[in-house]
């Protein structure tokens, strides 16, 4: 079974991959780690590596190439990134959509990379601009758009141990024989 989950920044992704993974003993592929790692190669920030991405389309390309290969060649996989659900594409079995509101990113995020919160924010929302402008250019994407997710879980709401019960409802209550699954307007939606 392929599993991907995507999100915004902040929002839950690795951690609640992560935790889904070893519950499932799944391997778990993070598209955040590649990107970070690969901006660690260059010696750049987060911030300076996203800057690059926005004039080195490459950068994306090869990043997005990367995840589409490891959903079309991996079973029993968590693959998570914020378009591994755009990506994985018809070969995941069970999409999720994890997010929360800004402000509770924004501390979540500077927590994390202990940094001001009030920086967390700007960086976040200058980062989420950029890369909703270049996907929607790269591949039409429209990240308002949730139509293609199985489930849409507000982290916010619940607690990691709570959002973990959410995800493995969904993966134990997956059926592998239906069709072409709920239309857009049947999907689950956890959002309050």
């Amino acid at each position: 079974m392929l599993i991907t989950i995507s999100g915004p920044p902040g929002c839950g992704k690795s951690t609640n991959a992560a935790a889904l993974a070893d519950e499932l003993d799944y391997e778990h592929v993070s598209g955040g780690d590649i990107f970070r790692a690969l901006a660690d190669e260059r010696g750049l920030s987060l911030a300076e590596f996203n800057e690059l991405a926005e004039s080195d389309d490459q950068i994306d390309r090869d990043l997005d190439a990367q995840l589409r290969e490891t959903a079309r060649t991996h079973d029993d996989l968590v693959l998570e990134s914020r378009l591994s659900g755009w990506m994985a594409g018809e070969y995941a079995d069970l999409k999720i959509w994890l997010d929360a509101p800004l402000d509770v990113r924004a501390e979540r995020i500077a927590e994390r990379e202990d940094k001001p919160v009030a920086d967390a924010l700007a960086e976040t929302e200058e980062r989420e601009a950029s890369e909703t402008a270049r996907y929607r250019e790269y591949y039409g994407i429209d990240f308002d758009d949730r139509s293609i997710y199985d489930l849409a879980v507000n982290t916010a709401r619940w607690g990691e141990a709570a959002t973990l019960d959410i995800l493995r409802a969904a993966v134990e209550g997956y059926d592998p024989g239906a069709d072409e699954g709920p239309t857009p307007v049947e999907n689950v939606t956890y959002e309050f």
